[in-house]
């Protein structure tokens, strides 16, 4: 099993002196069976006051509040986990749910409440039309759909790096043909929402030791997906950005039913409209050998 140290810093210039409001920070990796936070360390400049809380969906949330003026800001989280998801996992789906479509069970359904519910208008039914296209016959397999769908949107969708802030709608992604990997992710959210599916958007890191894989280089290599709940197996990742099931190279850090829920620094300041000068992230992901020496990053 991998132990990967990664490293996030964003930074903020000032033209002049601003005062910082509160920043809400989510950094702090989602431990689950497949993955064990080994260590964690939060720095932020100028100093201060950290408290810390879980929100609705049980992510860690830190929230600084700052004293004073300043003309930069930077915030640095340090972690290693330990990766220990299998490469091609077996999902042990309950035999209710095995064929598509199945009915949740009363209380899963209570409890999955809005993550179950399409989060777009498409009053044309757009969205709807296109994804009914993936359903070859009723019953289906469940497990085969999904792939089909994540399939689906990777063979329309043109990836494309985007350093603006904001996420495209899942209709306005199938019409431009490209987006990002949170713009991938939301269009895939949707499109099994659609079908009935329970699904939320993760955000987090990912780990491309082969250099092989979509999304992981360039400033602000931070990364999106989705998981979708089906009975038995639990939360299932896929990431339609790779065309990948399962958590094999994912390090999820926030999950939640709209994408604006889980980006990873927000927050503003007291100041002239354009005294913000520059905002710039940096991710590092690196695999440790025993001693702890890099042997690759992303």
């Amino acid at each position: 099993m991998p132990v990967l140290t990664i490293t996030h810093r964003t930074e903020y210039r000032y033209a002049s002196a601003v005062a910082p409001g509160p920043h809400r920070l989510m950094l702090r990796p989602r431990e689950t069976r497949e993955l064990r936070l080994l260590s964690f360390d939060l720095i932020v400049r100028p100093d201060a006051a950290v408290t810390w809380a879980h929100d609705v969906a049980g992510n860690s949330i830190a929230t600084a509040s700052f004293s004073g003026l300043t003309d930069t800001l930077s915030v640095e989280s340090r972690m290693s986990v330990d990766l220990g998801a299998q490469a091609w996992p077996v999902f042990d789906i309950a035999a209710s749910a095995q064929q598509y479509p199945f009915r949740y069970s009363d209380e899963d359904w209570t409890d999955l409440g809005a993550l179950a519910r399409p989060q777009y208008v498409d009053v044309a039914g757009r969205l709807s039309d296109w994804v009914e296209g993936f359903v070859m016959s009723r019953p289906t397999d469940t497990l085969s759909l999904l792939q089909d769908v994540a399939s689906g949107v990777s063979n329309r969708i043109r990836y494309q790096s985007r350093e603006v802030e904001g996420t495209q709608g899942p209709l306005e992604t199938l019409d431009r043909g490209w987006g990002s990997c949170r713009d991938i992710a939301v269009l895939f959210a949707e499109a099994v929402r659609t079908l009935g599916f329970g699904a939320r958007i993760v955000s987090g890191y990912l780990f491309d030791a082969a250099r092989d894989l979509i999304g992981s280089a360039g400033t602000g290599s931070t990364h999106a997906w989705v998981e979708v709940f089906v009975p038995g197996a639990g939360w299932i990742s896929f990431d339609p950005t790779n065309r990948s099931m399962g958590s094999a190279n994912l390090i999820p850090v926030a999950a939640a039913r709209h994408i604006t829920q889980v980006a990873p620094v927000t927050g503003s300041f007291h100041g002239r409209p354009g005294d913000l000068l520059e905002m710039s992230v940096h991710v590092t992901v690196e695999l440790e050998c025993g001693e702890g020496r890099p042997l690759a990053s992303t």
